[in-house]
């Protein structure tokens, strides 16, 4: 079995931050997000893993290829044409086996040791507010009966959350070939649901499995929503001589942190400098320097200087701002 995992979006929801470093891999809690699902499926013991890669896919494939030791393929999608098209392009490393996709922007929680071991494939899905955002499911005696994307009037409230387990794969890329030839289109784009409920349509059976934790991390107060519930898991206490630290808190120990206030929830990355700031519900990444300065709520990029009197703030990576 091999996991696939499209990260080739541009993250138009996370500019500036985005403008520098691709969606996945920016920081929440301890790791980039790409890292939270990767250490799940090294859990779950998965060797191989498919990435769809695109804007600054470079940046994805270091990052694998230093922290990790799966066997990785990477595949290039020049044109954002959907889901569908994304998943298609991974069909020449797909021998006739089970796989498992993955969103490359969702972090989770759930029982995927399970879901592995059934007999048939397993759509991810969450009881949701607003499910016209989202593919939805309609069951019928167990069995997804139909899926439908992002429907104008949803009828049930079941969203497909990114998590996909597809025991037969070789019908799904017919199905995807099948969208791709005959320029089926939802929404202008090559959808997965699309596929999937052809699979159903040719008599493929699946069921659904309840993903109990599911954190989107497409814009900052989902990102941030993310990293508080993931501090919240962690059992490190951290003592800083000179400052107060209120947790949780992930302050990486490259970190200089002087006569300041840190936490709750703040997610502080490598060889950055805070000093004489009071910080809460914020992320700091990488190389950042941030002096003199209220901060809540806010997201600081990486190589950013930030020097002053605010509230709340989203600076993208390599900025400078100074309200001295």
């Amino acid at each position: 079995m091999k996991a696939i995992i499209p990260v080739a979006g541009a993250g138009t929801r996370l500019k500036p931050h985005t403008h520098t470093v691709p969606k996945a891999l920016i920081h929440v809690a301890d790791k980039p997000i790409l890292g939270h699902i990767l250490d799940e499926l090294e859990q779950l013991g998965i060797k191989q893993i498919v990435f769809i890669i695109g804007y600054l896919g470079e940046m994805i494939q270091e990052y694998v290829d230093k922290t990790y030791r799966f066997k990785t393929y990477y595949v290039q999608q020049e044109e954002l044409l959907g889901l569908g098209h994304a998943i298609y392009l991974t069909r020449k490393y797909i021998k006739n086996e089970p796989i498992l996709i993955i969103y490359g922007d969702t972090i989770f929680k759930a029982d995927l040791r399970t879901v592995l071991k059934g007999h048939y494939s397993r759509i991810g899905v969450k009881s949701v507010q607003d499910p016209h955002r989202f593919g939805i499911v309609e069951m019928n005696n167990g069995f997804i009966a139909r899926m439908i994307e992002k429907p104008d009037k949803p009828s049930t409230d079941l969203a497909i959350v990114g998590i996909n387990y597809i025991k037969n794969s070789q019908l799904l890329f017919k199905c995807l070939e099948e969208l791709i030839k005959k320029k089926i289109r939802t929404k202008g784009e090559y959808q997965l649901t699309d596929a999937f409920q052809k699979m159903i349509n040719q008599g493929e059976k699946m069921k659904t499995f309840l993903v109990d934790g599911w954190y989107d991390c497409g814009k900052l107060e989902t990102l941030l929503q993310t990293n508080r519930f993931l501090l919240d898991g962690l059992k490190k206490r951290t003592v800083i001589p000179g400052s107060i630290v209120l947790p949780p808190v992930s302050i990486a120990s490259t970190a200089t942190i002087e006569n300041s206030v840190i936490g709750p929830y703040v997610s502080i990355a490598d060889h950055t400098i805070v000093s004489n700031a009071i910080i809460k519900d914020t992320i700091i990444n990488k190389n950042a320097v941030v002096r003199n300065i209220l901060l809540t709520e806010s997201l600081i990029g990486d190589n950013a200087l930030v020097n002053g009197k605010l509230h709340k703030l989203n600076v993208g990576d390599s900025s400078e701002v100074d309200f001295s």
